[in-house]
C-alpha cells in the first residue's frame, strides 16, 4: 500500500511552522512554534479528504478526553483545540521528542526503565477507566518520551466509552501484535481486561526487542499468521538474564488468553509490577491515580455530534446586561462647552439690583472718609 503524502501545513494565528513530524490514517503532525507563551508545540490536524460527521465526532472526542486527562503527568498535554481557516480540526499538544517505538527498535530497553514506564502508564490508564474511557490502541508507538526523559500517553482518537449496560462501540481498533484475543476475534472492541493485554504486550516488547508473537522470519509475521499466534496466547519467555522468572510471570498473567485470569484492573497491574521494582531492590514508582470523585464528574460525552469551531463570545441584545452595556456606551463625561452652556441666562432685574448695591456700598465708603478727614482738621 502506497504511503500516503502528507498535507500541506496550515496557517494558524500565534503560530509559526517549523516542521513537519508524521502522519497517520486521518491527521497529520506538524511541529510549530507558538509566539505567546514561547515555545514549540506539536499539531494534530486532520486530513481534508478525511473529514466526515463521524471522523469530526472522533476527532471532538478525542480532544474532549485528552483536555479532560491531561492533567495527568503521564498522559501528553493538550494547550488548544481549533478549526484552522482552511476548516481543518486541529489540536495543539505537547511536543515529545521521541516516542519508545523508536527506542525498542535501537534496542532493547533496561528492565528498570520498562518497570517505571509500565506504572505510569498503568496509572494514567487507570484514570482514564475510572472516567468511564477506553483507549483501545495501546501499543509502544503511542507512548511518547517528554523532553525531559518521561513516558506519556497519547492519542486518544479511537477511545471508546465504557458502557454499563454493555453495549459496544461499533469500531473495531486493532493493532494487532499488541491486541488482546477478543479483540482479533472481534467478541469485543475493548474492556478493562483487553487494556491490560495491551499494555501487557507493550512490555513485553520494550524488553524483547520485538512484539510478543513475533518471529524472526518476516515472512511469518503476515496480518493473519500473527493474528493466529496471538489467539493461541502461548506465551513465549523473553529470555533475557536480567528480566527475573517473577517479572516474566507478571507479563504471562497479563496476556493470559482467559481474560478472568488476567489482573482485575489496571491499578492492581500496576502493583505487581510495584513489587516486581521492589523485588529488585528498586524504589517502586509513584503510583499516581486521580481521585473517584474527579473521575466520575462531568464525563466525556463521545456521542456529540454537535457542531464545534473558535468561540465567539455574544451578549442577548434583550437582556439586561445588554441594556447595561448601552447605557454605559451612551455615557459622556461633560466638556467645558457644555458647562457654559448650561449656565442660566442673567436676569436684567437681577442684574440692576446686584448694580445698586454695589453702588451703595461705594458711597458709603467714600463718606465715612470724607467725615474722617473733616474731623481730623
Amino acid at each position: 500500500m502506497a504511503r500516503r503524502q502528507s498535507s500541506s501545513p496550515p496557517v494558524l494565528p500565534g503560530f509559526s511552522y517549523v516542521r513537519p513530524l508524521g502522519s497517520g490514517g486521518f491527521a497529520d503532525v506538524f511541529l510549530y512554534e507558538q509566539d505567546m507563551p514561547r515555545r514549540v508545540v506539536a499539531i494534530k490536524v486532520l486530513v481534508s479528504d478525511a473529514i466526515n460527521p463521524d471522523v469530526l465526532r472522533t476527532f471532538n472526542g478525542e480532544a474532549d478526553i485528552m483536555a479532560r486527562l491531561s492533567a495527568h503527568p503521564s498522559i501528553v498535554t493538550i494547550y488548544q483545540a481549533s478549526i484552522s481557516a482552511d476548516g481543518r480540526p486541529y489540536l495543539a499538544m505537547e511536543y515529545c521528542p521521541d516516542t519508545m517505538s523508536a527506542r525498542f527498535k535501537k534496542a532493547p530497553l533496561a528492565v528498570g526503565e520498562v518497570l517505571d514506564a509500565g506504572v505510569r502508564i498503568a496509572a494514567a490508564l487507570e484514570t482514564a477507566h475510572r472516567s468511564s474511557l477506553l483507549h483501545r490502541d495501546i501499543k509502544p508507538s503511542n507512548v511518547l518520551i517528554t523532553s525531559l526523559g518521561s513516558p506519556v500517553l497519547a492519542d486518544f482518537g479511537i477511545a471508546a466509552a465504557l458502557s454499563a449496560d454493555g453495549d459496544e462501540a461499533e469500531v473495531f481498533a486493532m493493532s494487532v501484535p499488541w491486541s488482546a484475543p477478543e479483540v482479533l476475534a472481534e467478541k469485543t472492541t475493548g474492556t478493562v481486561a483487553s487494556e491490560i493485554w495491551s499494555l501487557g504486550a507493550t512490555l513485553y516488547t520494550l524488553l524483547a526487542g520485538h512484539s510478543p508473537f513475533e518471529l524472526a522470519d518476516r515472512a511469518k509475521n503476515t496480518r493473519d499468521l500473527l493474528s493466529a499466534r496471538v489467539a493461541k496466547a502461548a506465551y513465549t519467555k523473553i529470555g533475557r538474564h536480567d528480566v527475573p522468572e517473577g517479572l516474566e510471570a507478571i507479563l504471562a498473567r497479563s496476556m493470559s488468553k482467559d481474560p478472568a485470569k488476567r489482573p482485575v484492573s489496571m491499578y492492581a497491574f500496576a502493583e505487581e509490577l510495584r513489587m516486581a521494582q521492589y523485588q529488585l531492590g528498586m524504589p517502586p514508582t509513584a503510583l499516581e491515580v486521580a481521585a473517584t470523585e474527579w473521575a466520575a464528574a462531568a464525563p466525556v460525552n463521545l456521542a456529540d455530534a454537535a457542531a464545534r469551531g473558535p468561540v465567539i463570545s455574544t451578549v442577548n441584545k434583550n437582556s439586561r446586561r445588554a441594556a447595561r452595556a448601552g447605557q454605559s456606551s451612551s455615557f459622556r463625561p461633560p466638556r467645558d462647552d457644555d458647562a457654559r452652556d448650561s449656565r442660566p441666562a442673567a436676569s436684567p432685574v437681577k442684574a440692576g439690583l446686584v448694580g445698586a448695591g454695589i453702588a451703595v456700598v461705594v458711597l458709603g465708603i467714600a463718606g465715612a472718609v470724607i467725615f474722617a478727614v473733616m474731623g481730623a482738621l
